[in-house]
């Protein structure tokens, strides 16, 4: 209760230093039937240096994927991207010659979110992130509920291996379910693969 009631004061606290009341949709009660399943892919793992190269998200309803229902964006940077960070998220600076400003950019991402819980793999560092640019855009951080896929991985097998060591590695967790990969690694369809393990995890 205590923990209920300090979520509902930095809410409150929040909603009022919101800069634009165009996003006060972002404070409004989630829909429990429906979640957003997020991803960043960024030019480094400091938050308050490195910056978002891209976002993606999709929508989980009634324990259905909507792929239809997808969300992708490309930031523009203000810095050279680093040839080790090319290895991972495979985004080129061609890649992002139609890329939109950052404000623009979050500003979509807010409103296909809405007010919906948020779900991800090290979900912390994802919101770390945009909130480094929602910030100083609104004069808030996200005030959406998240879920961490990897304690939801976690306390679901402690209950098998008590005493064992868990690999809460993404690819493990894929494999243990036995889910199919979905091929190129980028922030759209590491959210679906994400989902796919969320709708494991509470089915």
């Amino acid at each position: 209760m205590f923990t209920s009631l300090v979520r509902s004061f930095k809410k409150y606290r929040d909603f009022k230093r919101l800069k634009d009341k165009d996003f006060a949709f972002l404070f409004c009660e989630s829909n429990d039937d429906e979640v957003v399943v997020i991803d960043t892919e960024t030019t480094g793992l400091d938050p308050k240096k490195d910056e978002i190269l891209s976002i993606g998200a999709v929508k989980v309803k009634n324990n259905k994927i909507l792929t239809s229902q997808t969300f992708e964006v490309y930031l523009k940077n203000s810095k050279e991207i680093d040839a080790k960070s090319i290895e991972i998220h495979g985004i080129r600076p061609c890649d992002l010659v139609n890329a939109k400003e950052s404000d623009e950019a979050i500003k979509e991402f807010l409103k296909f979110i809405g007010s919906s819980k948020l779900v991800g793999y090290y979900l912390e560092f994802d919101v770390a992130m945009i909130n480094r640019y929602t910030r100083p855009l609104l004069g808030i951080e996200l005030p959406n509920e998240m879920v961490e896929i990897s304690e939801l991985y976690f306390d679901k097998t402690i209950t098998l291996i008590p005493q064992g060591n868990i690999d809460l590695r993404f690819d493990t967790i894929m494999q243990n379910y036995d889910l199919p990969s979905m091929g190129a690694h980028n922030a759209v369809n590491d959210a679906i693969m994400t989902a796919m393990i969320y709708l494991k995890l509470t089915n």
